[in-house]
């Protein structure tokens, strides 16, 4: 048995009692074949003895009369006679001692009854050594000894008695038996040392084989460990996934939330210092003007100076405070559109949790409008140049608010690039194409700028979560619109030819609510481009 330095002396022992019980059922299976063998063989000596009997000498004559010779019924009856006990129990008792001792010898006296047969010629006597040589097919060495006893015996008898029958001559010396035993005895030393040489096969096989029962037992049970760890670990793994996962989740929320309250933020500010600076307090001025002369309105109104320009004075302050309030109702309008979105991004989130979503009929340059509204608020900056090309004007089915927090994060970006870029002709071309596909039609929104750029070696990872090429910038904001673009079934690119190029950023949409090619020439052929600041 081979020893390994893996396997623990405890399990040696055992290993040894299982090769053992290996090569013992090796060995009883193979002398079952051998025994199915060698019965089939037996029978087709036997058809063999009859055909040589009727070849050679099939009929015997005396005088006139002719009949069958000896040789056909010593073949029929003395050849079915030594086949009929060792088939037997080859077919009953396959495997034991007893079968296999037989065997040997009826396979022997057969080659006897060939050599008889044939009138002793020297040919049939190879049959002995082809017999020996299927003998050790059992690798049983024992089988050999009783084999070569019958064909000692039976070459000394029947060379004393009648050695025509066994050498094919008259006369001849009473010892010549001894050469041809001589030969089956060489042949035995051959056969023996290759029957001890398959059982040392046999039992190395079995010994081998049971260490690698043994192994293979150690190793399922080290992976039935391993895989109980595993399922552990793959759960604490899933838990921190989900928790991960969820960070992820509120990171972008609260950064989408977050530019949302930039625009919330410049709007308020703006109504305040609108109400600061509001003509409001001139009416109170009026007021106590008036006041001061109600004993004398009339006189006032028409002989004081002040008086004589009251009216027109009022009446301007009145287009005064009516433009105040329509701005003033603007950056209010700007301040409640960006509540209503953080209520949409909240239940965004809250239905994709659901698995649902929420889509809505909707027209796309609105949905552009109100993105540029709310992130760069009513007042205009002169450092930029919005330019709209709008060449989808008909309704699209699409999630509103994914969409609107993608395309603010775009323009907000946008407007940081040109800004970290001091360019004095900063521009931001906003463009809606619908395009035709393979798998489909969409939608194409594209952000383009003319601001620092973004270096190539960025361009891979711009979408990864936490990478950021801003000095204040989080990496949240185009990780996050990426992600909702992929849960929409679309793609958010990104295309620079380096720095100081500027960058352009595609949101790819499939387009819903527009299932024929007619809708998409439609679209296009009312879509006119506007070129307008």
């Amino acid at each position: 048995m081979t020893q390994s330095s893996n396997i623990p002396p405890a399990l040696v022992d055992r290993i040894r009692e299982r090769a053992i019980v290996l090569r013992d059922e090796h060995q009883i299976t193979l002398w079952k074949q051998t025994d199915r063998l060698f019965a089939g063989l037996l029978i087709l000596q036997w058809l063999v003895g009859i055909g040589v009997a009727l070849w050679i000498s099939p009929r015997a004559w005396e005088g006139l009369e002719s009949y069958p010779h000896p040789h056909v019924w010593s073949a029929i009856f003395l050849g079915g006679l030594i086949a009929a006990c060792p088939v037997a129990l080859a077919m009953v008792r396959p495997g034991e001692a007893m079968t296999r001792f037989v065997i040997s010898a009826a396979q022997v006296l057969h080659s006897a009854l060939l050599i008889h047969l044939s009138g002793g010629r020297i040919e049939t006597h190879f049959h002995v050594f082809g017999s020996l040589a299927f003998l050790s097919f059992y690798r049983d060495w024992r089988v050999l000894v009783p084999a070569t006893l019958i064909v000692a015996a039976d070459h000394a008898i029947r060379g004393l008695y009648w050695p025509e029958s066994a050498f094919g001559v008259a006369i001849t010396s009473h010892w010549r038996w001894l050469e041809h035993a001589g030969w089956v005895v060489f042949e035995d030393v051959i056969l023996i040392w290759s029957c001890l040489r398959g059982a040392r096969e046999i039992a190395l096989l079995a010994a081998r084989q049971a260490e690698l029962e043994t192994i293979n037992h150690r190793v399922e049970a080290e992976v039935a460990r391993q895989t109980e760890r595993l399922e552990s670990v793959t759960q604490e793994l899933v838990g921190t996934a989900r928790r991960a996962g969820m960070a992820e989740i509120a990171t972008g929320v609260l950064h989408n939330v977050g530019n949302v309250l930039n625009s919330v933020n410049v709007a308020a500010t703006v109504a305040v210092r609108k109400v600061k600076e509001s003509e409001i307090a001139s009416v109170a001025k009026v007021s106590d003007m008036l006041q001061s002369h109600k004993d004398d309105l009339a006189g006032f109104l028409g002989a004081d100076e002040r008086g004589k320009h009251l009216l027109a004075f009022l009446q301007e302050l009145g287009n005064c405070l009516d433009k105040e309030q329509s701005g003033l109702l603007d950056e209010l309008q700007t301040v409640t559109t960006g509540l209503e979105h953080i209520k949409g991004i909240v239940g965004a989130q809250q239905q994709h949790a659901k698995s649902g979503s929420l889509r809505e009929k909707i027209q796309p340059a609105d949905l552009v409008e109100q993105a540029i509204s709310m992130d760069f608020g009513s007042d205009t900056d002169p450092q930029f140049q919005v330019i709209r090309d709008f060449r989808v004007t008909t309704p699209i089915i699409l999630e509103k608010h994914k969409v609107l927090q993608i395309l603010i994060n775009l323009l907000s970006n946008a407007r940081k690039a040109i800004s970290e870029s001091s360019r004095p002709d900063g521009r931001i071309n906003i463009s809606i194409e619908a395009v035709e596909r393979a798998e489909g039609h969409r939608v194409h929104f594209v952000v383009r700028d003319n601001g620092v750029g973004i270096r190539n070696e960025h361009l891979a990872k711009i979408f990864s979560h936490g990478f950021t090429t801003q000095a204040s910038g989080h990496g949240f904001g185009l990780h996050s619109a990426a992600n909702a673009a992929r849960e929409m079934g679309g793609n958010l690119l990104a295309h620079s030819d380096g720095i100081g190029h500027g960058a352009t950023f595609t949101l790819d949409l499939p387009l819903g609510g527009m299932t024929s090619a007619e809708q998409i020439v439609q679209a296009r052929s009312q879509g006119v481009p506007c070129n307008q600041q």
